[in-house]
């Protein structure tokens, strides 16, 4: 099996002809190397031949042999990358699944530099249930997805979203400061309260509660996490729809202690 850098390599078809120009030449190089070696002492014409037949039976059946074998390598290539892609993606709201989402914002939180700041959003879809009792469950999903578009909708390129579980959310915000995130998480709010979401017809209201924890220089997503889902907890304790979010610098050793 081909190491995983060289199917990645493969997967354009610049890099197709590449491979196929590389290996018909490294084939001919081979082949006249070998006959010179071999039949230098049948004369001057005799070898001339002998390269020239070395030079044009490679080419002949190389480039198709080497074209071939690309573009099937190409297509294992390709199909690597979707399976990757589903393996790592929510099929209902194409966001990052749970664990997707925690193996790339723990590596993204480990490499950062101190001084700067960051920030972890829990989100919850509010009254979720009774979506699922009275509309069916279609009708919840269409709603997960529609709520997943609009998080997605205020957000940067920059910034990830994953499907935690169920109806709850989380997003990852680097660069982002206390003021910052707290307009961030109002967005996606309110982006939620104005989503069209008509399951018999008539627009039915979605809202989202949310937590946040702010963060500065290196983080731990455990720790991120429980703090914002705490907050999100508060959120949805006094009234849902609504965002509490907080600063880790804020908050005194012991008090983190309790949130964790």
């Amino acid at each position: 099996m081909l190491p995983s850098k060289t199917l990645t390599a493969l997967q354009s078809w610049t890099s197709v002809i590449r491979w196929t120009l590389l290996g018909t030449l490294t084939c001919i190089i081979i082949s006249v190397t070998f006959n010179a070696v071999m039949f230098g002492d049948l004369g001057a014409a005799a070898l001339q031949r002998s390269i020239l037949s070395a030079t044009i039976l490679p080419a002949i059946l190389g480039v198709p042999l080497f074209l071939l074998a690309g573009m099937r390598l190409r297509g294992l290539a390709l199909s690597n990358v979707r399976l990757g892609l589903v393996a790592r993606t929510d099929s209902l709201t194409s966001c990052l699944n749970r664990g997707a989402f925690t193996t790339r914002v723990s590596a993204l939180l480990a490499q950062r530099q101190e001084r700067t700041t960051g920030a972890l959003l829990m989100i919850d879809a509010d009254n979720f249930k009774a979506i699922n009792d009275l509309f069916g469950h279609d009708s919840g999903d269409d709603a997960l997805a529609i709520i997943a578009r609009s998080i997605r909708g205020v957000l940067r390129s920059s910034d990830l979203v994953g499907r935690m579980g169920g109806e709850e959310f989380s997003v990852y915000l680097p660069d982002m400061d206390h003021n910052q995130t707290q307009a961030i998480a109002e967005r996606i709010r309110r982006a939620v309260n104005l989503a069209v979401f008509a399951p018999d017809g008539c627009q039915r209201n979605l809202s989202v509660s949310i937590g946040g924890a702010v963060f500065e220089g290196k983080g731990n997503f455990a720790e991120l996490f429980r703090v914002a889902d705490k907050r999100l907890y508060e959120a949805k304790k006094t009234g849902r729809n609504r965002a509490a979010v907080v600063s880790l610098a804020d908050l005194p050793a012991t008090g983190l202690q309790r949130s964790a």
